[in-house]
């Protein structure tokens, strides 16, 4: 199984929000900077982000993103999950539907190994992915940002 795109870039998103210092509010295209993507993809996963409760974006002078205490302690497989949507790992109702989808075993496969693809992440955190020595690497990223 492969992480889209928006679930990597909003996992990068949260986990350099979760180093940054108290009271440091890094703007969308400070972050969007520091993970190296384009600001319109990462203001996108910030609302949807946002929308979840994993982060607060604050307006105005002083304004910038935070990550919520619910953001920070958030299961990694339950952001994922929220992230990635209901979707199947194949496409057996895609245009031309797969001739197999009736009597097909894979399909079935599939979802057992996605849904253990997720169970192992859901002990893991947003705090715990940030533990040394990763944190470093963050906090550089963010305090490397253009002033």
């Amino acid at each position: 199984m492969r992480l889209t795109k928006f679930s990597d870039l909003a996992l990068r998103v949260a986990m350099l929000l979760a180093v940054a210092k108290e009271g440091e509010t890094p703007t969308a295209r400070e972050v969007a900077d520091a993970v190296a993507a384009p600001y319109s993809h990462v203001a996108k996963v910030v609302s949807r982000l946002q929308h979840l409760g994993v982060l607060e974006a604050r307006r105005g002078r002083g304004g910038g993103l935070v990550l919520t205490g619910f953001g920070r302690d958030a299961s990694v497989g339950w952001l994922v999950r929220e992230l990635e949507g209901p979707g199947e790992v194949v496409g057996c109702e895609d245009a031309p539907p797969c001739p197999l989808r009736a009597t097909c075993r894979l399909r079935g496969a599939l979802r057992r190994a996605q849904e253990a693809f997720y169970a192992a992440l859901d002990p893991v955190t947003i705090r715990e992915l940030v533990a040394a020595p990763t944190e470093s690497t963050l906090v550089r990223l963010l305090t490397s940002r253009p002033v």
